[in-house]
């Protein structure tokens, strides 16, 4: 499932108020993406905070490699530096980012559970996609 909610779905499906929710954005028991002024809860981060294991304890790991071609080194730079400022759950995968300046190439490496790299995935290519 990949679905994103803001603060206030959030709030509704758990029974707390907004501020509450938001408080565990900034303090960081929730992770979140900030887009604009609002910021966005992925699924995988909300599980993570109710303590929703599906699935029980195996873990399954992944490794993404994205190779973003035709961008430029301000534009890789300023997309290596969101990825490197987005909150960090427990559950967050580890995120490389590698810049070719001579093939104006960016490698993104992803490795993490299948959900949350899907989720992080989702987040570079629609940010890829606006660098262009």
């Amino acid at each position: 499932m990949s679905e994103w909610y803001t603060l206030d779905d959030v709030a509704d499906r758990l029974g707390l108020h907004v501020r509450t929710v938001r408080n565990y954005v900034r303090d960081g028991r929730l992770g979140a993406v900030r887009i604009g002024k609002q910021y966005r809860v992925s699924h995988a981060d909300l599980r993570a905070l109710t303590g929703d294991r599906a699935g029980g304890s195996r873990q399954v790991g992944v490794t993404s490699v994205v190779d973003i071609d035709g961008i430029g080194a301000a534009a890789a730079e300023r997309l290596a530096t969101f990825i490197a400022g987005l909150p960090r759950p427990a559950q967050a995968p580890h995120v490389d980012v590698v810049h070719e300046p001579e093939r104006d190439r960016l490698k993104v490496i992803v490795v993490g559970s299948v959900e949350a790299n899907v989720e992080l995935l989702r987040l570079v290519g629609a940010m890829a996609e606006e660098a262009a």
